[in-house]
């Protein structure tokens, strides 16, 4: 398992060496005064240590600090596919940055990665997470990697790499970017692709815990004009809230029930996510009124002055991920969903057969 820095082809007794050099010449140069601190990154490397250790699967070869995540398939699967997807948390990193809260946004990044590998109805194996800062702060980044360890733990997936680039010049002190890589596998036979919605199935959407990790532009530019983050400090750690990772749900899900499509609801919300599953033929009808979306999409569009059509365009407004299913198992599946974390889902929609005209997404309620 691996976690470098980007001059992991450096060893400590380099930067040491350099330092005596510095104190024989005052103007020498070494890698520190350029601004990389080996020994920070080997600090973080010992602190996120336990924590990626949590994360552990049995088909994980190796240890932390080689040059290569090593995971072996072994023998559950007959014909797999590997899925594979990467993401990062956009712009909320700037409204983490400003409120000096950091674990969540690791949270966020699996969450991002796993929660599309799941639409196809794969189990998500393994992580790869990169992280780039223009000083290293131990103490912040090991509260994003530790982030990213609970988020995948919560994935059932391993932390098996990762990569620590300071880059002095590129990123201003106190900034840092992130992007996560996840691969997951499923047997071919089992592939979920949306090929099989019809005009029998209807939309279950399962809650989401806020915006998730999508909007935060127009979001922080509410915040501006409500004041800023410390007039609304409340409000703004709301919307830190990690975004929800329903692989738990679901996947347990896939050996009992005929889902025949999923999305996860990300950018462009329901409008745009949904037509990626349907098959052209056919459209959605969504009802608003099926569910409560969080208090904090109504303070957003109030504020803001945002028309309900780019709010819809926009966020997830409460529904983080849809399962499209015969309407002769909706009432089994939510049941099923509703055990298994004490939330019901809402059944939010129907599928119907497009006429000559219809809008592919249409929504009753309002």
């Amino acid at each position: 398992m691996t976690h470098q820095t980007d001059d992991d082809f450096h060893d400590e007794r380099h930067d040491k060496r350099d330092d005596q050099r510095d104190g024989n010449r005052d103007n020498g140069l070494s890698y520190k005064r350029a601004g990389v601190d080996i020994d920070a990154g080997n600090r973080l490397v010992e602190r996120i240590k336990p924590a990626v250790r949590r994360t552990g699967r049995p088909e994980v070869l190796g240890g932390l600090g080689g040059f290569g995540g090593l995971y072996h398939l072994g023998s559950r699967f007959e014909d797999p596919v590997l899925v594979s997807g990467t993401d990062g948390v956009g712009t909320k990193l700037m409204l983490a940055r400003e409120l000096d809260h950091h674990r969540d946004i690791g949270v966020d990044l699996v969450a991002m990665c796993v929660n599309d590998i799941l639409v196809c109805g794969a189990e998500p194996l393994f992580f790869l997470d990169y992280y780039a800062c223009g000083k290293l702060e131990v103490d912040a980044a090991a509260e994003v990697i530790e982030g990213i360890a609970a988020g995948c733990e919560q994935a059932g997936c391993a932390l098996i790499g990762g990569e620590t680039a300071e880059m002095p010049g590129m990123y201003p002190p106190g900034d840092y970017d992130l992007a996560g890589f996840a691969v997951g596998a499923i047997e071919r036979q089992r592939i979920i692709d949306g090929t099989r919605v019809d005009d029998g199935c209807a939309l279950v959407g399962l809650h989401s815990s806020g915006p998730h990790s999508n909007g935060y532009s127009l979001i922080r530019k509410v915040l501006e004009r409500a004041g800023g983050c410390e007039r609304n400090a409340g409000r703004a750690r709301a919307l830190m809230a990690p975004t929800r990772i329903y692989v738990a749900d679901v996947l347990p899900l896939l050996d009992d029930f005929d889902i025949r499509g999923m999305a996860h609801i990300t950018g462009g919300g329901l409008d745009e996510n949904i037509v990626r599953v349907l098959p052209d033929e056919f459209g959605v009808e969504i009802d608003t009124t099926a569910w409560q979306p969080p208090e904090v999409f109504a303070w957003l569009a109030e504020v803001g002055g945002i028309e309900p059509a780019e709010m819809r365009r926009t966020f997830n407004l409460g529904i983080g991920f849809v399962l499209f299913v015969p309407d002769d198992q909706v009432d089994s599946i939510t049941n099923a969903l509703t055990d298994r974390n004490g939330t019901s889902p809402a059944v939010i929609g129907h599928v119907h057969r497009l006429e000559a005209g219809q809008a592919r997404v249409k929504y009753t309620g309002e």
